[in-house]
């Protein structure tokens, strides 16, 4: 059960730490192309929130977000890896966080082209958060062990 369990993390936080790597090698100074394909996302995101509660979404720097968001998976698939709740507690922020930018599902109407492969990429996206909030909730279900407790020497009288 050990080597299972291991060998599914390492496959699943394989994902994103290829992908930090990459995004990492390709970060530049401006970003990189993760920083020019999220900017208009972004931007469409920030509109949107503006206009439905009516609250100033501050100025952030694209490049920022990117680099926050290779050091959300980086780190946190290591950590996963070993185990690691704060790994996987990191990686569930990324997912919540990275999801309704990346597949603007409530910008893109059911007669739009790509409305199928965004509700896809949805759709794998929260099966990701669902594998995430399950290890979590077996994580903290499973009492550590406890050592055993010797039990007193008789006395002898």
């Amino acid at each position: 059960m050990g080597f299972t369990s291991f060998a599914g993390r390492v496959l699943f936080a394989s994902i994103f730490i290829i992908s930090a790597w990459q995004q990492f090698n390709e970060f530049g100074v401006d970003g990189g192309p993760a920083a020019k394909a999220l900017k208009p996302k972004f931007h469409v995101v920030t509109n949107h929130v503006s206009s439905k509660f009516g609250v100033e979404v501050p100025e952030i720097e694209i490049k920022h977000l990117v680099a926050a968001a290779i050091a959300f998976k980086g780190i946190g698939g290591i950590l996963f890896i070993f185990g690691s709740s704060l790994g996987a507690y990191l990686l569930l922020l990324h997912q919540i966080a990275a999801s309704p930018i990346l597949f603007e599902l409530y910008n893109n109407g059911i007669d739009k082209n790509d409305f199928l492969e965004h509700a896809l990429k949805y759709s794998q996206s929260l099966a990701v958060l669902g594998a995430l909030l399950f290890f979590l909730g077996m994580k903290n279900s499973i009492p550590r062990r406890q050592p055993k407790k010797k039990a007193p020497k008789a006395k002898t009288v």
